[in-house]
């Protein structure tokens, strides 16, 4: 079981904590990683985006001067795509990019994702992150003292004194753990994470 420091807010040690083999020391599984990462990028396009062909573009009904003896080029239309106010060539039109990823390969992701955070040392688990009040000062004292800048904090359940404190903080983002995604640990540099919320990825993904 690999061993990591437990820390209290200030970043003074406070003890040791064991994660289980089987999450946070998994084999690093990189195309899975790279296919949840893909899949999750495509899903959240809206796909809403439209253009008009020569054939939806208002206008253009009659052809603007004889086929011959003007000495300008043939025009059948004041709509075709050479033409300011014409048609878009091979317009883009809503679609859908949603791509389907197996469950199982997202739990193999996400355990990949939190392996690498404990072998690249990038992970800090507190014995807890309880705020009275939304405090932005309180995040960022809590920050500096681990060096942190691009920073993932996971909490056990949603907080809002604690996403309120740190959603002005550019490069900090705050996610419960029903919400952890395989993107949003691999995008960001430090992985802060309560030893509530340890417990919780290990009972869901043991």
């Amino acid at each position: 079981m690999p061993t990591v420091g437990l820390f209290n807010r200030e970043g003074q040690k406070i003890g040791d904590i064991q994660l289980l083999d089987s999450i946070f020391a998994a084999e690093i599984n990189k195309s899975a990683l790279h296919q949840v990462v893909v899949a999750q990028l495509a899903n959240k396009r809206q796909g809403t985006q439209s253009a008009k062909t020569r054939a939806e573009v208002s206008g253009g009904g009659i052809k603007p001067w004889r086929q011959k003896g003007t000495g300008r080029a043939r025009q059948g239309s004041i709509r075709a795509p050479q033409w300011i106010h014409g048609g878009i060539v091979f317009a883009p039109k809503p679609r859908n990019y949603r791509i389907s990823i197996p469950k199982s390969m997202r739990r193999v992701a996400i355990k990949s994702a939190l392996s690498s955070k404990v072998a690249e040392s990038q992970i800090v688990v507190l014995d807890n992150l309880d705020l009275e009040a939304p405090k932005t000062k309180e995040i960022v004292k809590m920050l500096n003292a681990f060096n942190a800048n691009k920073t993932l904090i996971v909490t056990a359940e949603s907080n809002e004194n604690v996403y309120k404190s740190a959603r002005n903080i550019k490069g900090v983002a705050v996610l419960p753990v029903n919400n952890l995604n395989v993107y949003d640990i691999l995008k960001y540099d430090k992985f802060i994470v309560t030893k509530d919320a340890v417990s919780k990825i290990e009972e869901v993904y043991a």
